[in-house]
C-alpha cells in the first residue's frame, strides 16, 4: 500500500498542465497512480485552485482525465507525438463567467464548472505552453530517481531540479557525502524534449 506522502500531489511544475502530469508517479521507475479513483481527481482540481469546492467526478471523467494527462506529457516530452487527444480537449468550451445585473450594477458571476470544462482549461494551458516561448524551457528534474517536469523560468535558464528544497537539497547532500558516486544531473539548458530522445529506456 502506498503511503500518504507518496500519494500527495506535487506542485513544482510552474503551470497547471505540467503539475497535472505529476499525478502519475515515478514514470521512469516503478510507476504508480495518484488518481486512483474519481475522488482523487476531484481533490486535485480543488488543491490546484481550479474550483472552490469538490466536484462530482465519474469513472468516465477519471479515464478521460488520465488520457489527457498522458497526451500532455507526450506533448511536453516526445517530438512528433500524437496530438488528437490534446486538440480534442483544447477545442472544447472552457468555463466562463456570466454577466448579471446585481443591485443596479453589472457583475461577473463565477463560472459554473464541470469536469469537461476543467479538462479543457488544462488542455488549453498545455497547448499554449508547447506552442509558446517557454516550449524549450520544459525540463525534467535532474535527480536520478525523479521524473517530474517543470517549466524553467529562471533568468539564466539553468534550473536543474523540480524543487531546490527537495531534489536539489537531496542531490547536494548525496554529493557531499559521496562525491564519487553521486548521480549525474541533466545538464543545465537541456530541455525535457531533447533529453527524452537521448534517454530512451531510462524514464
Amino acid at each position: 500500500m502506498m503511503d500518504a506522502a507518496a500519494l500527495a500531489f506535487p506542485w513544482h511544475g510552474g503551470r497547471l498542465s505540467v503539475n497535472f502530469t505529476a499525478t502519475l508517479g515515478k514514470r521512469g521507475g516503478a510507476r504508480f497512480e495518484r488518481l486512483r479513483e474519481p475522488a482523487d481527481l476531484a481533490r486535485w482540481f480543488h488543491e490546484a485552485g481550479m474550483v472552490a469546492h469538490l466536484l462530482d467526478v465519474s469513472a468516465e471523467n477519471l479515464t478521460e482525465a488520465q488520457q489527457l494527462r498522458e497526451a500532455l506529457y507526450d506533448a511536453f516530452t516526445a517530438p512528433g507525438c500524437e496530438l488528437d487527444v490534446l486538440n480534442h480537449w483544447a477545442t472544447q468550451p472552457a468555463p466562463a463567467g456570466r454577466l448579471e445585473w446585481t443591485a443596479g450594477r453589472i457583475t461577473l458571476q463565477p463560472p459554473q464548472t464541470d469536469v469537461p470544462g476543467l479538462l479543457s482549461v488544462l488542455a488549453r494551458d498545455g497547448a499554449t505552453l508547447v506552442s509558446g516561448p517557454l516550449a524549450d524551457r520544459i525540463r525534467e528534474c535532474g535527480r536520478e530517481d525523479c521524473w517530474l517536469l517543470f517549466v524553467d523560468e529562471s533568468r539564466a535558464g539553468n534550473r536543474r531540479w523540480c524543487s531546490m528544497e527537495t531534489c536539489g537539497a537531496r542531490t547536494k547532500m548525496a554529493r557531499y557525502r559521496a562525491p564519487a558516486t553521486s548521480p549525474e544531473a541533466v545538464p543545465p539548458g537541456t530541455s525535457s524534449r531533447r533529453a527524452s530522445s537521448e534517454q530512451v529506456g531510462q524514464r
